[in-house]
């Protein structure tokens, strides 16, 4: 019987002690996913403070683009206003990254604007701030599916469900970007 009752023990022992590693772990991941939600936060104000300057710039060379300039202005007070992560920026940033690129074409129709060194610096640093944000998302995304494979296997999701650890929402393409980039590159001289 003191035998039979150590090795309850022990076995209870053990269990407590994975409960204890896999919550941690858990929580590790949850919170790496967090950080790296905060790094594209970080690259998205950059570029949400440099579109008010790029529209000003193209405003005295493309006057008649208005509506063009409208949007972009629109679509940027839409994704500043969306809270939460991934799941809620998704559709705005990705409307707002299609409009910024409208800008980029209209260079082409104006070509003072186009040799204009402001425009060309934002456009620089604009261009260098959405390989940041691709960066950014490609390193959320891929701690977002190592805490959803922690979440999703046994026998951590047994902890995972205990302790209420939900799944993430990966930062992705729309419909749009996706059938766009499944499309291939056309070249025309």
């Amino acid at each position: 019987m003191g035998n039979t009752l150590w090795v309850v023990l022990a076995i209870a022992a053990l269990f407590i002690l994975y409960a204890i590693m896999a919550f941690n772990n858990l929580a590790r991941g949850r919170n790496q996913v967090t950080e790296a939600w905060s790094d594209i936060e970080t690259h998205l104000k950059r570029r949400y403070d440099l579109i008010p300057n790029l529209v000003e710039t193209v405003k005295g060379y493309a006057k008649h683009e208005s509506e063009t300039l409208e949007k972009v202005i629109q679509a940027r007070s839409v994704a500043m206003s969306q809270s939460g992560g991934a799941e809620n920026h998704t559709a705005a940033e990705n409307d707002l990254s299609r409009t910024l690129k409208s800008i980029f074409a209209l260079s082409e129709s104006y070509p003072d604007l186009k040799a204009n060194q402001n425009f060309v610096e934002l456009q620089k640093e604009i261009t260098d701030t959405e390989d940041k944000i691709q960066a950014s998302r490609r390193f959320y995304n891929s701690m977002v599916l190592s805490f959803n494979n922690r979440t999703a296997t046994f026998p951590s999701n047994v902890i995972a469900g205990m302790f209420n650890f939900k799944k993430g929402a990966f930062f992705e393409l729309d419909e749009s970007e996706r059938a766009a980039a499944s499309q291939p590159v056309r070249v025309q001289f």
